[in-house]
């Protein structure tokens, strides 16, 4: 096990050390000295990579891609219950109404023009309002 390693002094400061002492386990690391070891090939592999910039980034890109991809997947489920919800509401209020093709192209334009207004914020007060005014 130690015989290709060599022994060396080691001047640390010691919140560094307590620091070592409190994470080498969570690191699967059988001793200090391996995760000091680990920390130092670490370092070794930043300071040699060709950019160095790219190096810890990678790591960063990767987490960030992955939580974002998952918050994707919530954001498209919930829109799709929503489309769900509205396609039934539209078909209720279908059901309830007589309305001619003209009228209702009509009021899909000024509905774009008002919720482009209101910056996407359109809420049933808003319409409300809208249709009584």
């Amino acid at each position: 096990m130690f015989e290709n390693k060599k022994k060396f002094p080691l001047w640390a400061y010691p919140d560094t050390l307590e620091k070592v002492e409190e994470l080498y386990r969570e690191d699967n690391c059988r001793s200090q000295s391996e995760f000091i070891e680990k920390a130092v090939n670490f370092y070794i592999g930043y300071l040699t990579s060709e950019d160095k910039k790219g190096y810890l980034p990678s790591v960063v890109t990767s987490t960030l891609k992955s939580i974002v991809a998952e918050s994707d997947n919530r954001q498209n489920r919930m829109l799709f219950k929503l489309a769900v919800e509205i396609a039934i509401l539209q078909n209720l209020v279908a059901a309830a109404q007589e309305i001619d093709p003209l009228s209702l192209e009509r009021l899909r334009g000024e509905c774009v023009k008002e919720v482009k207004r209101l910056n996407g914020s359109f809420s049933f007060e808003d319409a409300f309002t809208w249709q009584k005014g």
